[in-house]
């Protein structure tokens, strides 16, 4: 009887002992995980998500204006230097970068990558600008550079610009599919990289791409009666940025005084042609 009682407690003993490590185990376990989704939500990871109402400045050649008290500035990818978009940052504001998707431009430094059948026609007023074969890989291939750059660089977000030649002389016979499967490869491969993406005009498509890009932006939808129909992404909590453009800055106060009483939930700014820093807003 004294054997077996003995080895009863042995065993009583040893497993007790397999519980406790296995407790322990798992304790560890769950907050290893718990510290490592906290850091993946400090460290910024989810992309930015503006709602309607942000302020922005839009400055797309010209040293960099620093002085413009908005929550977004979107600024050229290619030609805006690191140190810029932190110097950015550290001052609170969010940093969009600026390059075209679905065109060629003949001054870019990627502008050889680019074989010269997925060059198509030129686009209407830029002659120094073709639309893009966006059914290719190769230019696909270019763009996730590009996007790589982004983040390299630091960017918050991307503004991907000329995301609908479906609907421009291409001279590739876009349709409407390629366009829709191009630009939700495009917020795919941002979301991956952890960067904001928005959808550039396109209009015609807000619908099927709401949910795939994190804001709009849209140039002069009050010029052409066509800010209604952007009320597809504000009804989603998701901003809208929208800029007015005048040929003479003389005109601005004056265009600004048109458009401002109308579309409020619009972040309505009021623009030259060439985006230098001089900027009306709404706000």
């Amino acid at each position: 009887m004294t054997w077996k009682f003995g080895l009863v407690l042995l065993l009583v003993m040893v497993t007790a002992i397999a519980w406790f490590v296995g407790c322990d185990d798992d304790e560890a376990s769950s907050s290893d995980y718990g510290a490592s989704s906290d850091d993946d939500n400090d460290d910024g990871s989810e992309v930015w998500l503006p709602a309607p109402g942000v302020t922005w400045q839009w400055q797309l050649i010209d040293a960099i204006d620093f002085s413009f008290d908005v929550e977004m500035y979107d600024i050229d990818l290619f030609d805006v230097a690191a140190e810029d978009i932190a110097a950015l940052q550290a001052d609170g504001r969010t940093v969009i970068c600026y390059f075209s998707a679905g065109s060629w431009e003949q001054w870019r430094e990627d502008a050889a990558d680019f074989p010269a059948a997925a060059l198509g026609d030129l686009l209407e007023n830029w002659e120094d600008e073709r639309w893009l074969d966006i059914t290719s890989d190769v230019v696909r291939a270019v763009m996730e550079e590009r996007l790589d750059l982004a983040a390299q660089k630091g960017c918050d977000g991307v503004e991907p610009d000329n995301v609908d030649g479906y609907a421009n002389d291409n001279g590739f016979g876009l349709t409407a599919d390629d366009q829709l499967n191009f630009n939700r490869w495009l917020a795919e491969q941002a979301h991956a990289r952890g960067l904001s993406v928005g959808l550039k005009n396109d209009l015609d498509q807000l619908e099927d791409l709401v949910a795939w890009f994190d804001w709009a932006l849209n140039e002069e939808c009050h010029t052409y009666d066509e800010c209604g129909r952007l009320a597809v992404f504000t009804a989603a909590g998701k901003a809208v940025f929208n800029a007015e453009y005048v040929e003479d800055w003389a005109d601005a106060q004056a265009r600004r005084d048109d458009v401002c009483d109308t579309y409020p939930e619009l972040s309505t700014i009021i623009k030259e042609w060439d985006l230098t820093p001089r900027r009306l807003a709404c706000e």
